[in-house]
This record gives structure tokens, C-alpha cells and sequence, in this order.
């Protein structure tokens, strides 16, 4: 399920509009810009960590 769910939130990364960030920044404010970038950003790694969490996990102790 933690896997679905970070799919989820990667296609939503994908789906925040990039011009007010990278493409067109004439009629915009750094401030959309930056939370754009920044929620981009969080998604991303927040779907990673839900990602490589829901991996197999077998119990065993790598370390010495």
C-alpha cells in the first residue's frame, strides 16, 4: 500500500505546473515560484521514503 501511495504522490509532483517556476517567470511572483519548487521537492522525496520503505524486508541484521 506504502507503494501506491507513493506513486500517488510522485504523479502529483509531476503535475505541479513548472512555468511559474522555471518556464515563464514574467507575471509572477518569486513566492509562487518557491512554494511550486518547494512542494515539487517535498513530494518527491516524501514518495521516495514511502517507495524504498515498502520494499521487502527480511528481519536480518547487516551490521556487525
Amino acid at each position: 500500500m506504502k507503494k501506491y501511495i507513493g506513486f500517488a504522490l510522485w504523479l502529483l509532483a509531476l503535475l505541479i505546473p513548472f512555468r511559474f517556476s522555471l518556464l515563464s517567470t514574467s507575471g509572477v511572483d518569486n513566492m509562487m515560484g518557491l512554494f511550486s519548487f518547494l512542494a515539487f521537492l517535498a513530494l518527491i522525496f516524501t514518495g521516495y521514503a514511502l517507495v524504498d520503505s515498502s520494499g521487502k524486508q527480511t528481519g536480518e541484521s547487516h551490521g556487525h
